[in-house]
């Protein structure tokens, strides 16, 4: 499928002029929107086209809609700084812009189909810009967050072998101190208001780039280079793994695991329309991102809301969601532990009416809390970057605190043993999903330039998650821990989860992590850090030990109780908000 262009509808796109828009009630839907479009496919009648580009088979089809006056007047994106600034873009503009900075990955960059390009940038509009743009050239995309340090960098460039890197100049120095070890790294470019030696400006290049002259060659070119025809197996996206065991894989995703994914599925975790407006907080190197703010929003023809939130300021979001017409908000765990320490019945949201989390699961406790003080629950969703959302917790679903919900349309989820065997409910097991004989359109390609992990990810007709959990009589998966995180202490398999579930029920606890920790006697026993509330600070530690430690007896199995307790003032986390567990348990154990 190709979006083709008439001579008029270039020229539009030429002479576009940016229109003042605000948010609407409804306008009457083109009885067949672009995911309506898809429904004989849904339905088996028809076979997954051969070929589909999310740019022109989605955001074009949007824009078509948009400029029949088909879909309401809502931005398809809308940006904000916190210091005034605003971005709105229809999906008309999006196209536009984004066919402008293709122009320059392709003209001043020389980047060809296939080629791959890093892009770090925090949460602002330029990011959105070039995943569209690397899309209609046919660019594979890696994002990363903006907090990777020089060495996560060069890792980066050497194990992808990119071309090109775009950046701030907040990190362009670190990327200037290991450059020269990259002897692929031909071009770099910088979103910034100044320059750098050695380094083009990507704003002044894409802002003053036409899209093309007017003449009838070039428009031909236009056609061609951003359209490109693409297999839904052809290589979009790589995304490099939170790497909290191990050095992070290059995990490929195609146009058709994450692009045409959402328009094979059920509506399952997002029921949205093109009135709706989500907001999520997620860091933009973190698949989340690219689902929750891209891809699935984008098949309804939603709006899509990003704060730059340049640190996680309570404050700010809940400001945030009183001020704007946000109706679904994402986020991690920790984001809801952070605003319920807050007294949320000073703030009035606007619109909000769905709460989603996803990352690591969500104490109970704190669900508990968000709900009794907004009225709203908080549905639970459950991935990995190499599948995107596995399991969720749908609208209309009931929600037993602790689950993660149930499997995800396309996926066939099941707890099976070491030799994936499938375990009757209840027992508890390794969370794998059904890889054969048919592989789900929604899973990653390969890690890239590693069959040997490729291989290792599969057992049986499975791919395994390394997740151990279980599942109920109804089909709700509850999730125990990281494989290697359980503690085996005197024959006892504890999950750090149900523990931190008990700790972070008591009033002095803001977040914990639970590993464990060498014992003479029992092997290994229970440990766990702490982070206190500001209101305990100054509370006796042994006694509040003590405190701790009978509360968790009380609350679950007595032998699960944390045996040893250390007061942190934060935990080590992941670039995407995960506890890194591995990390303090290497430090347990002497492995540091």
């Amino acid at each position: 499928m190709m979006l083709c262009f008439t001579m008029r509808s270039l020229k539009l796109l030429w002479t576009l002029k940016p229109p003042n828009r605000t948010f609407h009630g409804h306008l009457r839907l083109l009885s067949s929107d672009v995911y309506s479009q898809y429904e004989s496919i849904r339905q088996g009648k028809q076979e997954i086209p051969k070929y589909f580009n999310f740019a022109s088979d989605v955001l074009d089809k949007w824009s078509e809609i948009e400029k029949a006056g088909k879909r309401p007047s809502n931005p398809a994106f809308w940006w904000v700084s916190g210091e005034g600034e605003e971005v709105k873009w229809s999906f008309e503009e999006l196209g536009f812009l984004s066919r402008k900075v293709a122009n320059v990955l392709t003209k001043e960059c020389g980047l060809q189909k296939g080629d791959k390009l890093i892009v770090i940038l925090p949460r602002i509009p330029e990011w959105w810009l070039v995943k569209v743009a690397c899309m209609r050239a046919g660019i594979v995309i890696i994002p990363g967050t903006s907090q990777l340090s020089a060495k996560d960098i060069l890792y980066r460039l050497q194990a992808s072998k990119a071309k090109c890197i775009i950046t701030t100049d907040k990190l362009a120095p670190a990327v200037d101190s290991v450059a020269s070890q990259c002897q692929l790294l031909k071009t770099k470019l910088m979103v910034s208001k100044g320059s750098r030696e050695g380094w083009l400006n990507f704003t002044e290049l894409y802002q003053t780039k036409q899209t093309a002259p007017t003449n009838s060659t070039a428009t031909i070119e236009v056609i061609i280079t951003f359209s490109f025809l693409q297999k839904p197996i052809y290589p979009m996206v790589i995304f490099f793994t939170s790497g909290t065991t191990g050095s992070p894989k290059m995990t490929q995703h195609s146009q058709g695991s994450l692009g045409f994914r959402p328009l094979l599925s059920e509506r399952y975790w997002l029921d949205f329309t093109p009135s709706h407006m989500i907001w999520n907080t997620a860091d933009t190197g973190w698949i989340l991102t690219s689902v929750a703010s891209f891809f699935d929003p984008w098949v309804f023809g939603s709006c899509v809301f990003i704060h730059n939130l340049p640190r996680t300021d309570s404050a700010v979001i809940l400001n945030t969601l009183c001020r704007f017409p946000i109706d679904v908000l994402v986020g991690a765990p920790t984001l809801f532990r952070m605003l319920v320490q807050n007294d949320l019945s000073k703030y009035k949201f606007m619109n909000l009416k769905y709460c989603v989390s996803g990352g690591e699961p969500l104490n109970p406790e704190v669900m508990e809390q968000w709900k009794s003080q907004t009225g709203l629950d908080i549905h639970e969703v459950y991935g990995q970057t190499e599948m995107g959302i596995i399991c969720c917790v749908c609208k209309g679903m009931k929600i037993k605190p602790g689950s993660m919900g149930k499997a995800a349309p396309l996926y066939d989820v099941q707890i099976v043993d070491k030799n994936a065997n499938i375990l009757p409910p209840g027992q508890q097991g390794e969370i794998a999903v059904r890889s054969k004989p048919i592989r789900p359109l929604g899973f990653f390609s390969e890690y890239l330039d590693n069959p040997k992990k490729t291989a290792e990810s599969e057992r049986g007709d499975f791919y395994v998650t390394g997740d151990r959990g279980t599942m109920d009589e109804e089909g709700y998966f509850q999730f125990i821990g990281r494989d290697d995180d359980i503690i085996i202490s005197s024959g006892y398999r504890i999950g750090p989860f149900e523990v931190e579930s008990a700790l972070i029920e008591h009033p002095a606890v803001v977040e914990t992590a639970v590993v464990s920790s060498p014992d003479p006697l029992r092997g290994e026993v229970v440990k766990a850090f702490v982070v206190l509330s500001p209101t305990f600070s100054s509370t006796d530690l042994e006694s509040l030990t003590r405190d701790l430690q009978d509360h968790v007896k009380k609350t679950t199995a007595p032998y699960k109780y944390p045996r040893k307790v250390e007061f942190v003032k934060e935990l080590p986390k992941t670039i995407t908000g995960k506890i890194k567990r591995n990390e303090l348990r290497d430090k347990e154990w002497g492995r540091m």
